[in-house]
């Protein structure tokens, strides 16, 4: 067995999700795949993968094995780049994930223009409004609000993300702009689970934290449908500023309560602590840390 060619055979198997894509990738057999996968497995002595009829799973065995072979693949990648061809520019695949929405006003573009820069990578960018496991889904870099939740991942600030509340100019002119917080209690709410779990919303009154009870008939897990239905006049709603910023600029919502915002979301770039960087992701990264 070819310990390098089982190694990348295993890691194409892990990113495509089965054997049968993985094998179109490397124009392999299925016969082929799942040997070659079977005598990796005997030779370390471990399972690596769990395998049904519908889906398929890492063990910790094969999450530990996983993230070593990502860091071999990438010294090698790099050190024939280095010795074989020079300096010159980066090259292969890389996988991102960002939210939905933020992904297609920020990120898309930004990953557009680094292409045009490095046109030897390629760029897989996948837009998720939930948190995804970046071992299991194969994927190297992650852009995300909030705070970061996960120890063994390498998290760089880029920014920060405001929370706002918002409503309809009509919800205003009908029950008034309301002045603190407290008062949301007895208004109608758009719930975004995206952001605030349950139905308490968090402010910041005079430096300390105001929790405060909301209501209402619309809640939704998807932030462009929230957003609708507040400007729609179901209610009030609390956003993250980029989500709102297309209908605030139209008129369409006004965001009230400023000064008991909030604090703002770290906004971070993400990747595996444990994993070797290769060129093209450090030129991704050092690229995205410069975008507006």
């Amino acid at each position: 067995m070819d310990q390098f060619v089982a190694m990348r055979t295993f890691v194409e198997i892990v990113d495509r999700g089965s054997l049968t894509a993985a094998g179109d990738a490397l124009d392999r057999s299925l016969p082929t795949m799942v040997r070659t996968l079977a005598l990796l497995e005997k030779h370390l002595g471990a399972r690596l993968l769990r395998r049904t009829t519908r889906r398929m799973s890492l063990t910790d065995e094969g999450r530990d094995y996983l993230e070593r072979c990502r860091q071999i693949l990438a010294d090698v990648e790099d050190a024939e780049r280095a010795v074989g061809r020079g300096q010159g520019e980066p090259e292969g695949a890389l996988r991102v994930s960002a939210p939905v929405l933020f992904g297609q006003m920020h990120v898309a573009p930004a990953v557009t223009g680094f292409l045009r820069r490095y046109p030897k990578v390629q760029v897989e960018l996948l837009l998720f409004d939930r948190l995804v496991d970046l071992v299991d889904e194969g994927i190297d870099l992650a852009v995300r609000i909030g705070h970061p939740a996960d120890s063994t991942m390498v998290a760089v600030p880029v920014g920060r993300m405001r929370q706002v509340v918002c409503a309809s100019p009509e919800v205003l002119r009908v029950g008034g702009v309301p002045r603190h917080p407290s008062e949301l209690h007895e208004r109608p709410c758009v719930r975004f689970h995206g952001l605030a779990s349950g139905g308490t919303w968090k402010f910041n009154d005079a430096g300390r934290e105001l929790a405060v009870r909301i209501g209402g008939s619309f809640s939704c897990n998807q932030a462009s449908a929230a957003v609708s239905a507040c400007a729609e006049g179901l209610g009030f709603g609390l956003f993250l500023a980029y989500q709102v910023k297309p209908m605030v600029r139209s008129g369409q919502l006004q965001i009230v309560l400023e000064a008991f915002e909030p604090a703002p979301l770290p906004v971070n770039l993400i990747y595996p602590g444990a994993r070797i960087m290769s060129s093209r992701l450090r030129a991704l990264l050092d690229w995205l840390k410069g975008a507006e």
